[in-house]
């Protein structure tokens, strides 16, 4: 039954936040680096704690709370309205589903609640399950149901926004710190989020207790840390502006507008105008710090000082007496601070501190010039799982390439942050983002893979294949095994993911364990085309890599029985036969050919197959009879050919079949009479040339076979995931 009344069930025991990795401020030492904060960890007193996570296993290997693969951006069904406020993920920590308890959840709960978990792909199914339970106002099943969502799309800051309201409309004040804590961790660059986060500590502290002014602008700094560089984090400084203003702290306001005028923001112009008002509504010493009064004043001294000097030979007038150097100032105590300046000396102090902002601000301004065509393309900028246009997509890749060309590394740093959101379900940009980090931060580069291969890409092979590449080259084999198996558990059937663990163990000199790997996957899929597949790489590893032509030779033939009329088996065992001494060899290389010429190959097949049998003999052959009974069995093939090609352009009539008795006639022997005694037939006695040196021209039967290669490819893509 739904809960009755506004009265609030006693809250739970409920686990701290958990995810992949730790909380936000491991992740963000990991994305940038040990030496460097680009988005700082929160301070104690305003963000989540990392050390409150714990692991859930998951499907590749790392912490999750079910193998429930990610999305895939064309599963969705109906765009759900989302704030239009830009969102930068940085790791994902998350609460795990509450403890099962003795609860009565409502009705319909479990037929939402089914839909959801038998088809996790379906965001349209977790929309409709939230939307119940926000109708129930059921508590418990809120929780168990948000708990669940948040483990398979931790980037719809909307419906975190949703989970903390309905914690408080229980009057769990506790409960919402903690969801809004968890959702600042996936989230920490969504201002929406801060913002809202921010405003129920306001309402929810005693505000006229020092701590929670503390903990107040703790938070605020922790989301200026962690959010002040987007370009679109406006609101969140006027916001603190506005708050500081209420504290009464005009030098604090000056101090945060010192940081935002660095900042290439869309509201820059305002907060230019803003900066002016204050300065000019204020006294410089209230405003000001004592360094920079004291800095300013001595400017102003120095600048009078220089004025004076251009006229050295000059004495002062009667009466008057010459201004004073700055560090005659200093020794009188002026502009200590505590000294009340007169009204033309705070009038120039006013305008020599704007004027020395104003470069910073023009600079600001170029920056902003160069970012804003690039923000203007950003339609979309939170979490959805329907794709993106062609047009947005293509304005993030140039947007990505312009800001590491520019150098800085905190910017290009938050941009991916802020594109692995929107992006979340395209594997280049992940992919790009660890390249990118791979040249900064080892630590953030496995960060950034964890992040993508855990929540947001479990099923995407390339860039767990990626993942696996980086953890092998920085020598950690057994989490590159690891990475492989646990991606191969979770979609299993993949030729790519296999080949990749064989060849792991190859380079870790491991020949018995890539051997088993093949053989595991031949007994797998024995009685279709990959087996042939698997067996094929087998052998040739047994050939080129332990030097076994006998083993190697006995897989194939094994591999023949089981699929005897794959071409590519028969094309390998030749070319496998061809790789050793020909003239030892010949025997076992003819029986490769008598066994793809009597199997039931197609006739074209056959006809390739004969070619080369004509010229291996030709070119290394023992016997002239071997190679005359050869040519004269392809050009049977080759008549059998042409008598196929005339039924179907005749069509299928008694004329045809006439036509078809006579050309069988022919071919088998209704032309020998004419042979002449040294047993080449009439047919090969056309291609001896009429030369001097009566040598063979090939160009007649070479004509099909001359774009047939020693080593036929394989089609790998026939067993390659598309992605």
């Amino acid at each position: 039954m739904a809960a009755e009344g506004p009265e609030a069930p006693a809250s739970p025991t409920r686990g701290g936040a958990e995810g992949c990795e730790g909380g936000l401020g491991a992740e963000v030492e990991a994305a940038v680096g040990p030496d460097q904060d680009v988005i700082p960890k929160p301070a104690s007193n305003g963000a989540p704690k990392p050390e409150e996570a714990a692991p859930v296993q998951g499907c590749n290997g790392v912490n999750m709370e079910a193998s429930t693969p990610a999305p895939k951006p064309e599963v969705a069904k109906e765009e759900t309205p989302q704030p239009s406020a830009p969102d930068v993920v940085m790791h994902v920590a998350l609460n795990p589903p509450m403890e099962e308890v003795s609860i009565t959840y409502p009705l319909e709960f479990e037929r939402y609640w089914r839909a959801a978990q038998e088809n996790p792909l379906d965001f349209t199914a977790w929309t409709e399950l939230l939307q119940y339970v926000e109708q129930e106002n059921h508590i418990y099943a809120a929780r168990k149901a948000f708990d669940s969502f948040f483990l398979r799309y931790p980037y719809c800051y909307g419906y975190w926004k949703k989970y903390a309201d309905m914690e408080r409309r229980f009057d769990f004040i506790k409960e919402t710190e903690e969801v809004f804590q968890r959702g600042l961790q996936s989230i920490p660059l969504s201002m929406d989020l801060w913002i809202h986060y921010i405003s129920f500590l306001q309402s929810s502290l005693d505000m006229n207790l020092s701590d929670s002014v503390q903990k107040i602008r703790g938070t605020y700094e922790s989301a200026i840390a962690a959010a002040g560089v987007d370009f679109r984090s406006d609101k969140l400084w006027e916001m603190y502006v506005e708050w500081e203003r209420e504290q009464g702290n005009p030098k604090a306001i000056t101090a945060i507008y010192d940081r935002v005028l660095t900042m290439p923001t869309q509201m820059y112009s305002h907060h230019w105008e803003k900066f002016k008002e204050h300065v000019t509504s204020h006294r410089p010493q209230d405003i000001l710090s004592t360094e920079e009064l004291l800095w300013l004043q001595s400017k102003m001294a120095s600048d009078t000082v220089a004025k004076t000097t251009e006229a050295e030979a000059e004495e002062a007038p009667p009466g008057e007496d010459m201004p004073l150097k700055a560090e005659a100032m200093q020794e009188t105590g002026a502009g200590d601070g505590s000294q009340i300046l007169g009204h033309m000396d705070q009038d120039k102090i006013r305008e020599l501190a704007i004027s020395i902002r104003q470069q910073i601000h023009s600079q600001n301004e170029a920056e902003v010039s160069k970012r804003w065509n690039f923000e203007e393309g950003i339609k979309r900028p939170y979490f959805h799982v329907k794709p993106l246009e062609r047009a947005q997509l293509r304005n993030w890749r140039d947007y990505l390439d312009f800001e590491i060309a520019s150098g800085s590394h905190e910017r290009t740093i938050v941009l991916f942050e802020r594109c692995v959101i929107a992006c979340a379900l395209y594997e280049e940009f992940w992919i790009k983002y660890t390249r990118y980090l791979e040249n900064h931060s080892i630590t953030g580069t496995r960060s950034v893979f964890q992040r993508a291969c855990c929540y947001h890409l479990p099923r995407k092979p390339n860039i767990h294949l990626l993942w696996a590449a980086f953890e092998e080259r920085q020598g950690e084999v057994e989490e590159a095994r690891r990475i492989l198996k646990s991606f191969e558990d979770c979609v299993p059937g993949l030729a790519m993911v296999r080949l990749r663990r064989v060849s792991l163990e190859r380079r870790q000199g491991n020949m018995e364990g890539a051997e088993a790997l093949l053989m595991e996957a031949i007994r797998d899929n024995e009685g279709m085309p990959v087996s042939s597949f698997y067996s094929v790489k087998l052998a040739r590893q047994v050939l080129k890599v332990q030097k076994n032509l006998i083993k190697a030779r006995k897989i194939l033939l094994e591999a023949l029985e089981k699929d005897p009329d794959n071409a590519k088996l028969y094309a390998n065992l030749l070319e496998m036969e061809f790789s050793a001494d020909v003239r030892q060899n010949e025997g076992n290389t003819m029986s490769s050919f008598d066994r793809a010429l009597t199997s039931g190959l197609p006739l074209e097949t056959k006809i390739i197959f004969s070619q080369r049998r004509v010229e291996f003999l030709e070119d290394f052959g023992s016997s002239i009879n071997s190679l005359l009974t050869s040519y004269d069995e392809h050009q049977k093939l080759l008549n059998q050919q042409m008598m196929r090609k005339r039924l179907l352009e005749n069509g299928s009539s008694d004329e045809a079949d006439e036509k078809r008795m006579r050309l069988e006639e022919t071919a088998t022997g209704g032309n020998l009479a004419v042979a002449p005694a040294t047993g080449i037939t009439p047919l090969m006695a056309a291609d001896v040339s009429n030369s001097g040196t009566g040598a063979y021209n090939y160009n007649t039967w070479y004509q099909n076979y001359s774009g047939y290669g020693y080593q036929n490819t394989w089609n790998y893509n026939q067993y390659y995931q598309q992605s």
